[in-house]
């Protein structure tokens, strides 16, 4: 009898140290240092990218603006650049609070991190050059092709050739602006991105020459990636984007970073669906 107590009385206070060392949940910690993170990309334009200024811009850091007003006053907002490829390891490992960037929604990243409601619809697509257009994975045969690591778009790449039985060399980069430096440069035949990302970044730079392929290669759902296991937090982000689709204030927010463009039926339909009520 006298062992058990023992033995009770140690796991009692194994289980209080445990609960004092675990990380304090993240509004909590938000509200205790002043300081909300979020982690963002250099290169994913018209996104999540670096201005001209060197600032934090694209349209879905402006989300998470919102999402830092909705945690209260007075708090402060630090900007974490994050490289593609240790991006959701920032997250679990407590570097940032929260991750703004063009982020597909995979079941196997739900291992890592939690996700918010869908912030947009996009799909891979090819840029080739115009003498050598790449428009459907066939026209990939024999051609080599960059794509950025560790992303959906390239498991989507490999396994498409693979299904396929194409033979293609394939050439992992750590940003988009490298891959496409190796395409303006000869290196590579076609690089392999989302549309949106792509598109932004040759409108920027002005190459003739190039196009992107017309159809899509792929569908992506891309949402805001949280910590795991926090409730809380994630309601907190949850209601800030669903009262941004309820109320319409959505479309400024859009027409800030992508203009007047009309949106398409598949990124109106996510809208509507994640326009949840408040009661």
């Amino acid at each position: 009898m006298r062992r058990l107590l023992a033995l009770a009385a140690l796991l009692t206070i194994a289980s209080l140290l445990a609960s004092q060392a675990a990380p304090a949940a993240t509004l909590d910690r938000i509200r205790d240092t002043g300081v909300f993170r979020i982690g963002y990309r250099a290169d994913a334009k018209p996104y999540s990218y670096r201005n001209e200024k060197s600032q934090p811009a694209g349209y879905i850091v402006d989300l998470c603006r919102e999402v830092a007003a909705a945690v209260g006053p007075h708090i402060r907002t630090e900007y974490v650049l994050v490289p593609a490829d240790r991006r959701f390891e920032a997250i679990r490992d407590g570097r940032i609070d929260i991750l703004c960037d063009p982020t597909s929604v995979t079941i196997q990243r739900r291992e890592i991190v939690d996700f918010s409601l869908p912030t947009f619809v996009d799909g891979a697509s090819v840029i080739s050059r115009q003498s050598k257009p790449v428009r459907r994975f066939e026209d990939l045969a024999g051609k080599r092709v960059g794509v950025l690591d560790g992303t959906t778009s390239e498991q989507t790449l490999r396994t498409s050739l693979r299904e396929l039985n194409l033979k293609a060399t394939v050439e992992p980069v750590r940003d988009h602006r490298a891959g496409l430096d190796l395409l303006w440069s000869d290196k590579i035949d076609a690089y392999f991105a989302d549309r949106g990302i792509i598109a932004a970044i040759l409108q920027e730079g002005g190459r003739p020459g190039f196009e992107i392929s017309r159809p899509y290669f792929s569908y992506e759902t891309y949402a805001l990636a949280l910590p795991r296991n926090d409730s809380a937090f994630r309601l907190l982000v949850d209601r800030t984007l669903a009262h941004l689709y309820r109320t319409g204030r959505i479309a400024a927010i859009m027409e800030k970073t992508f203009g007047k463009t009309p949106l398409d039926d598949l990124l109106r339909a996510m809208i509507v669906m994640n326009a949840l009520p408040e009661r």
